[in-house]
């Protein structure tokens, strides 16, 4: 079942977004690993899963590595994104339990009036029983989400898991992200980093 996700906008949506905000806003310099745990709570067809995952984040990307996302993707499209995403160095982990965890290759922090937004997309690790069955889910193979952290109340801040997902161009002609599945709700968000500053 086909689904989408409006966490992007207008034409290159999300990663335009990426891209203007990452110019106006100066890039949060990471000189220790930060941690972030989250509560992933699933919606519709997932509703009453529920799993804890946490980042661990030891630099943000910069300026160059989202020219090369935003140009890999006008190429290739999602599969062009992916192959970006594979060749860049880790920037941080993302574990899930059961796993050990797999890097995220893409990671940005945007301030906000309340705190700031972490938004972050890496390659999906592609389970055994998806590549030898040839399903279809082999085709949405990005992980991607947000994070908004609201220092003023901490209870308020929340976010989005998009395990399973695919950037497309719509009818409209604009990029939003095509879901395997549903988007996961966030929430329980602790930023360990800020108990540090």
């Amino acid at each position: 079942m086909r689904r989408s996700s409006k966490l992007v906008g207008t034409s290159y949506g999300w990663l335009a977004a990426m891209a203007a905000l990452a110019l106006v806003f100066p890039i949060l310099a990471a000189a220790q690993v930060e941690t972030i745990d989250a509560t992933a709570r699933g919606t519709s067809t997932q509703m009453g899963k529920i799993i804890n995952i946490k980042l661990n984040i030891t630099q943000y990307s910069t300026d160059a590595d989202r020219q090369a996302l935003i140009e890999a993707f006008k190429k290739g499209q999602s599969e062009g994104l992916a192959k970006a995403l594979e060749k860049m160095k880790p920037v941080g982990q993302i574990r899930l339990p059961g796993t050990t965890g797999y890097g995220l290759a893409y990671v940005v922090s945007i301030p906000t009036d309340t705190g700031r937004k972490v938004r972050f997309v890496s390659n999906r690790k592609i389970a055994f029983g998806e590549a030898a069955k040839g399903t279809r889910s082999q085709a949405y193979n990005l992980t991607a989400g947000e994070i908004n952290i609201n220092d003023k109340d901490p209870k308020a801040s929340k976010g989005t898991l998009l395990p399973a997902a695919q950037l497309i161009i719509n009818n409209d002609g604009n990029l939003e992200w095509n879901l395997y599945q549903n988007p996961w709700d966030l929430t329980n968000i602790i930023d360990w980093t800020k108990g540090k500053e």
